[in-house]
């Protein structure tokens, strides 16, 4: 068995998530793939279907990459606005 072998571990929402991910997982150098599921010849149909994109580690990291990815999901979102 391959024990470098990448597995799924999170479907990712937007590409506002898939940012913050990146860069957790670029700053604790954890290696990972993201397949995005757009397509311009669909205009993104299947984002709907698939969800913006796939994020792969290997299996020795899915649980520390979990763990990341809860806390990322559980921070608040603060849009600002340049009219206030």
């Amino acid at each position: 068995m391959d024990r470098n072998k990448q597995i799924n571990v999170h479907t990712i929402e937007s590409i506002f998530e898939m940012d913050m991910i990146k860069d957790a997982l670029d700053k604790d150098a954890i290696p990972y793939t993201i397949k995005e599921h757009r397509d311009t010849a669909y205009d993104g149909l299947f984002i709907l279907q698939k969800g913006y994109a796939s994020l792969y580690v290997e299996e020795r990291d899915k649980e520390r990459v979990l763990a990341l990815v809860k806390r990322i999901k559980s921070l608040p979102y603060v849009a600002y606005s340049k009219d206030e």
